[in-house]
């Protein structure tokens, strides 16, 4: 008889992540049903892309804000599918998602259910703000005893885990970077033409939502301190920070050297053609753009922060400063522009770092650490 797995998260965690993992355990005998909640308008899509391999989709009501009062109305949601569905193994993700799964499996997991929390970047981490270290800290140590294996995707969440009453803590390569859709097609979109650049110039590229957090601000402040007309920083995404980011290039007179292209589908192609990827964030559980990157052969300038000091190797793979170290960032900058042979290395360097990250491998982690419940 094929064991009987749940896996719970939100619509978005399923469709960026999480999909390809559930093809593959029902590819591998397990009898798979999904709980999600949607927050992000995108169950339609979920369930276009794998009805096809799941018994059953649930959908439960749940807010990504801990203090929503709809939650209560989801917990009980969750709580019957758990107590009726006779699941061997329960894998959760995402801090809400997990609390509400681990505290619904109560029942379940006396009478022999597997509880899998799978964390994708604590909320409390080196450098924090002290609100997350009062809110998220005390929730997640307390709740770790009512999971028989928390599992983590860097280094730091791995060792503060393993200081929590949990029976076991893993550590696996994230859940993998789709592979597939960074390969060139063959019609590749001239980025250079687009925007009216010499074969010379300097490509600086960032790709992920314009937020506070992803701190695109610092390379446009770097590129005003290295006044080279040469570097053009080009950013890929849409966020609440776009009109603040205009206003400072506007106040820097940046205009002709900084572009915002908004949400990109040809990110393989634009990446093909730049010559830096940077990613200044202040918080990141494992950077999947800055992966993304490496794969694409790219040298890398980013923030020495979790998860990225856990896929970087400082003057190997690019170069690491503190997020807010302007001058930090613009220097690695300059060192990638005048040194192409230099630039040339970092970038194959990469592309062989980053193979253990690559969806087919983490694919095969997950595997084991399921089969190992």
């Amino acid at each position: 008889m094929n064991r009987r797995i749940l896996v719970t998260s939100t619509d978005l965690m399923m469709v960026q992540f999480l999909l390809p993992h559930i093809r593959n355990l029902s590819e591998n005998g397990y009898e798979v049903e999904i709980a999600c909640s949607e927050v992000g308008g995108r169950m339609k899509e979920v369930r276009d892309k794998i009805e096809d391999c799941v018994k059953e989709i649930h959908l439960v009501k749940l807010h990504r804000s801990p203090v929503a009062l709809d939650n209560f109305k989801g917990f009980y949601q969750m709580k019957t599918i758990i107590n009726d569905g006779k699941y061997d193994i329960i894998w959760t993700n995402e801090p809400v998602m997990g609390v509400v799964t681990r505290l619904a499996a109560k029942r379940a997991r006396k009478d022999g259910t597997k509880v899998l929390y799978m964390v994708h970047g604590f909320h409390f981490y080196t450098g924090a703000p002290k609100i997350n270290w009062m809110i998220y800290y005390p929730i997640e140590k307390m709740m770790a005893s009512k999971a028989d294996i928390i599992c983590t995707v860097n280094r730091e969440d791995y060792a503060r885990a393993k200081g929590f009453q949990v029976k076991d803590v893993k550590y696996i390569h994230g859940i993998g970077i789709n592979t597939s859709r960074l390969t060139l097609g063959e019609k590749k979109n001239d980025i250079r033409a687009e925007l009216g650049l010499e074969k010379d110039d300097f490509i600086v590229l960032s790709i992920g939502e314009l937020n506070e957090n992803k701190n695109q601000r610092v390379i446009i402040q770097a590129i005003a301190m290295l006044r080279d007309s040469k570097i053009h920083y080009v950013l890929c995404g849409k966020g609440n920070q776009l009109e603040n980011l205009k206003k400072l290039v506007a106040e820097k007179q940046l205009n002709q050297n900084i572009h915002f292209l908004g949400y990109r589908k040809d990110v393989v192609d634009i990446c093909s053609q730049a010559d830096v990827y940077v990613m200044p964030s202040k918080r990141e559980g494992l950077p999947v753009a800055s992966l993304e990157a490496m794969y694409c052969g790219l040298p890398l300038v980013t923030s020495n922060i979790r998860g990225l000091t856990d896929v970087m190797e400082n003057g190997v793979s690019g170069y690491m400063y503190d997020p807010e170290d302007v001058q930090g960032f613009g220097e690695g900058i300059r060192k990638l522009k005048e040194y192409p042979e230099m630039r040339k290395h970092m970038g194959e360097h990469n592309r062989e770092a980053v193979r253990s990250y690559c969806i087919e491998e983490t694919k095969k982690e997950v595997l084991k650490l399921i089969n190992g419940l």
